[in-house]
């Protein structure tokens, strides 16, 4: 063998990094209660966990999941939100979940206490947000909010129609 020449050997192409695939709807937002935004001038906003059932994560990745009238209280020391209202999952057989039922959610002590000194004010409530999935965990925004009174919701109705006369103005102006 010592006649018979050896080939070249092939330039190596560099491996694309081999990486798992996210499961479907990581990432994305669940719900969200823009009533809220609407009705409340939001003051703040914190990160929640909340503790749910298998049936109700499965359920809420189908989208059954309502936000709307919804709102968080402080007692004992812990948060619970309360009037979400997570439909029955489709597939579920004998498992089943309450759906209006009181869901705990999981702050930081420094943000319960936080909450609690600030819920004692005149006027200053507790609503969540939006639910979406941050790594494969339902987190739910809850907002602190004061009520806007009718005169601030008709100048957001103002602006919101002005926003909206100027993006048409501005796409015809385009053509």
């Amino acid at each position: 063998m010592a006649g018979i020449p050896t080939p070249p050997p092939r330039p190596q192409r560099a491996k694309a990094p081999v990486t798992k695939p996210e499961p479907a709807g990581n990432d994305a937002l669940l719900a969200d209660n823009r009533k809220a935004r609407f009705d409340f001038e939001i003051l703040e906003t914190f990160e929640a966990g909340m503790v749910l059932l298998g049936t109700e994560v499965k359920a809420i990745r189908e989208g059954r999941v309502n936000l709307r009238d919804s709102y968080a209280v402080v007692e004992k020391g812990e948060v619970f939100a309360l009037n979400i209202h997570i439909s029955p999952y489709s597939h579920r057989g004998s498992a089943d979940h309450e759906p209006m039922r009181k869901r705990k959610l999981l702050l930081h002590k420094q943000e319960i206490r936080k909450l609690i000194g600030r819920t004692v004010e005149k006027g200053l409530t507790l609503v969540p947000l939006k639910m979406y999935f941050k790594s494969g965990k339902v987190k739910m925004a809850v907002g602190l909010a004061r009520g806007k009174k009718s005169h601030d919701k008709r100048e957001t109705l103002k602006k919101r129609e002005a926003d909206r006369e100027t993006r048409a103005a501005v796409k015809e102006r385009q053509r």
